[in-house]
């Protein structure tokens, strides 16, 4: 469900409009989001809401069992079983493949007949997003910065908040939880801001980065050898540009989609090309 469709209009404005007419019942505004979050996410691939779920699961429950134990040696333990489990389920989908054909490349070299099973795996979308926004939760909590989460529910919505959850941006814990726990409030700035933040990102992803794809960047990259010194030139900076307004657009849409849910999410595109840091 792209952010640039019709669908992903009449959802929004769907959910909105429930969202809103259930104000006086705050968990069940929650319970609303989580749901309407794993449907999002489930238009893109059902199969995987289970990982979605696993690692949400994995930190609720780390973290309570970080805020129970004393011990050092326990807490690193625990801090590991987070970051194994997590970032073992990325490598898996994210890296099988490159290190499956590499590992065959080099037995072929030292003359050993040998490859790893063949797996059809798809990167699931946003897998990288929650899976480092639930990753920073439980250091948080490990290093007592931040209490451990108590509501299943609301911990659920952290991690796949839908407007966030495929591209970004990436919010703390200590952001987002807080702001659960009060009623949320529109008011006729919070929607001119949402609504303008929405057209701001549709703009940068259907007029720049769309249409510099479909003119400047890709031709020149599906056949270089037709275009001259001038067009491959073109294309690098227009790809640059391009690759901005998609996430900067994207980033747009979800800040702005949060807010007209009385959310807010963090700001992460500050003009990154003239950044000097990260």
């Amino acid at each position: 469900m792209l952010f640039n469709t019709a669908t992903y209009g009449v959802f929004f404005l769907a959910v909105m409009a429930l969202y809103w007419s259930l104000l006086a019942r705050r968990r069940l505004q929650h319970v609303l989001l989580l749901v309407a979050s794993y449907v999002f996410y489930g238009a893109w691939s059902v199969k995987y809401l289970g990982l979605l779920a696993f690692s949400t699961l994995l930190d609720f429950g780390v973290g309570l069992a970080l805020a129970r134990a004393q011990r050092p040696a326990a807490r690193r333990a625990l801090l590991g079983l987070s970051l194994v489990g997590n970032l073992g389920v990325l490598a898996v989908f994210k890296y099988y493949g490159f290190f499956a054909e590499n590992l065959a490349a080099l037995l072929a070299g030292l003359g050993v007949q040998g490859t790893l099973p063949v797996l059809e795996v798809v990167l699931p979308v946003g897998i990288s997003f929650y899976t480092f926004q639930t990753l920073s939760y439980t250091i948080d909590v490990y290093r007592r910065v931040l209490a451990p989460a108590r509501n299943l529910v609301e911990f659920a919505l952290f991690v796949a908040f839908f407007p966030q959850l495929v591209a970004g941006p990436i919010v703390r814990a200590g952001q987002f939880l807080p702001q659960l726990q009060r009623a949320p409030v529109l008011s006729e700035r919070d929607v001119s801001d949402g609504v303008l933040r929405i057209v701001t990102g549709l703009f940068k992803k259907i007029v720049i980065a769309d249409y510099l794809g479909a003119t400047v960047v890709d031709p020149v990259f599906a056949e270089p050898s037709a275009f001259g010194a001038g067009d491959a030139l073109l294309a690098v900076y227009g790809y640059a540009l391009q690759i901005y307004g998609d996430f900067s657009g994207y980033s747009d849409i979800a800040v702005g989609s949060a807010k007209l849910l009385g959310l807010t999410l963090p700001e992460n595109f500050a003009a990154p090309y003239a950044a000097t840091s990260v």
